[in-house]
């Protein structure tokens, strides 16, 4: 599938080409930042709905709607980026100054008490929730498109992705505790004063993770000449003609989608693993406070573990790539994922609780690989981008690119929402849920994210940029640059002469 005929022919990464550690342990440790926005308030958000009473369906308008604004923030941004010329740089002024104030912003959208109508709550962490996308906008664009541009070399870009991968999996291990730790009596009142500690915590490390990429790593292209694009009108045109083209660039959507599927399906299960687990896996427990408790645990331990997994598939996957390519591994991880979802019927257990387990290492082969090989492949189709325009816009692609990644989230938290409601579920029940409510948990719970995988394979089955490609690309637009360089090398030259001449000219008069 990823070579047309014989046996794929591996290039051998040059000793240029390859990051210095220093760099790569900087740069990932933005990653903990970045997943931050999902992992952390993906869980905490149920503080809106079983701590405050807040509807479900519109929790997930809640989480629906700041996406919107990202439909014009991350373009903006990336667009920006890629044009910004200062003394530090096009990426890192933004990374650092989105850093500190999207943290800011994280701390105070759980700043909630107890007393307040439900329009309140719903209005309070909209607002703020949209300040912390806007603010961390201007952090993940510049430092993603940062990612994309600090190698040229086809196997590097996994091998630093895959890195970023790791670092960025210590939310995914923090996080399902989250409701454990803001039900812990012996620490907190109840869970809305759990978050609104919890939140401070989170923030101070995001800005301090947030910082480190944006004083310590380096850029490369920094030196490009800045963009000869004046005036209001003229700028406009230009955001929306590179936006266009970033659209309509086919390798660049299919990732997009197989990503917005994946994450997708992902976060959607997600929504709905906290009600089955605690109203069925959980549903024999004397009293609701304790299927809380018991249940809180069990994801707890549940999302460790799948943390732990993921930590090995992001390894596996980038050695695997290595040997059969980014798009056959691609093929190889996700069904594996499939089957982890279809096991979750099985380990929904409420006699064997802890039969869960089986399905997290399967399971995790989807989110553990998706983001090391669409991140790499992305920063390939920038190259292949780059010998079509004659621009780079890694800014752009990945402004493009996060933007549907969050459409996902958004999509899963109004789909969700909305789902929940469907079921019949109602908070005032507790533990006295209707069996029909209970299966459609369960049914909308695994089988949301099968589709949605089987829907990305077939999407990426057509991705064209192999191995072999990459490389050819890669050598193009080295010469290409090479004779650029050479020829704006005689300009100068040839002005310097004339300069030379015209002072010479002088002289003799």
């Amino acid at each position: 599938m990823e070579q047309p005929s014989g046996k794929p022919k591996h290039y051998v990464t040059a000793e240029k080409d390859r990051i210095p550690l220093f760099q790569k342990i900087m740069y990932s440790i933005g990653a903990f930042a970045n997943t931050a926005q999902s992992a952390f308030i993906g869980q905490m958000v149920i503080v809106l709905n079983l701590g405050l009473g807040v509807n479900p369906a519109l929790v997930g308008l809640v989480g629906a709607i700041p996406r919107i604004v990202d439909a014009v923030s991350d373009p903006l941004t990336g667009y920006y980026s890629d044009n910004l010329r200062t003394r530090w740089g096009r990426r890192r002024p933004l990374i650092l100054g989105g850093a500190i104030t999207g943290g800011i912003c994280y701390m105070l959208m759980f700043q909630l008490f107890k007393g307040h109508s439900e329009i309140y709550y719903f209005w309070y962490f909209l607002i703020f929730q949209i300040l912390y996308f806007i603010c961390f906008t201007c952090f993940s664009i510049p430092w993603i498109a940062l990612g994309y541009e600090m190698t040229p070399d086809y196997h590097e870009r996994t091998r630093l992705q895959a890195a970023s991968n790791i670092a960025g999996q210590l939310p995914w291990l923090i996080a399902p505790w989250c409701w454990a730790i803001m039900h812990n009596q012996a620490w907190f009142p109840d869970i809305v004063v759990g978050g609104r500690v919890l939140a401070v915590i989170i923030g101070a490390v995001i800005i301090v993770c947030g910082v480190l990429p944006a004083v310590f790593n380096k850029e490369f292209f920094h030196t490009l000449p800045k963009p000869d694009v004046r005036g209001g009108w003229n700028v406009t045109k230009d955001f929306f003609k590179g936006a266009l083209i970033t659209l309509k660039c086919k390798p660049f959507v299919k990732l997009c989608v197989a990503t917005l599927l994946i994450f997708g399906g992902f976060m959607c299960a997600s929504a709905f693993t906290l009600y089955v687990v605690f109203f069925y896996v959980f549903k024999n427990a004397p009293v609701l406070d304790q299927a809380y408790a018991q249940g809180g645990r069990l994801l707890g331990f549940y999302g460790t573990f799948s943390a732990i997994c993921t930590l090995g598939v992001i390894s596996l996957t980038a050695w695997l790539s290595r040997k059969i390519g980014k798009k056959n591994t691609f093929f190889v991880t996700i069904p594996v994922s499939i089957l982890g979802y279809a096991l979750k019927w099985w380990g929904y257990n409420p006699d064997h609780p802890y039969l869960l387990f089986i399905a997290a290492p399967f399971i995790t082969f989807g989110l553990g690989s998706l983001f090391t090989l669409m991140s790499s492949m992305v920063a390939d189709v920038c190259d292949v981008d780059e010998l079509q325009t004659f621009t780079r816009r890694e800014g752009m692609f990945s402004a493009v690119y996060w933007w549907m990644v969050k459409l996902g989230v958004a999509a899963a938290s109004l789909i969700s929402g909305v789902l929940i409601n469907s079921t019949g579920f109602r908070q005032e029940l507790g533990l006295a849920q209707a069996p029909g409510t209970l299966l459609w948990l369960r049914i909308y719970d695994i089988g949301i994210a099968i589709v949605t995988s089987l829907l990305a394979i077939l999407v990426i089955w057509t991705f064209e940029i192999s191995e072999n490609k990459a490389h050819e690309v890669r050598v193009e637009i080295e010469r290409r640059r090479g004779e650029r360089r050479r020829s704006e090398e005689r300009r100068l030259e040839e002005e310097r002469r004339r300069e030379q001449r015209r002072r010479e000219g002088k002289d003799g008069e």
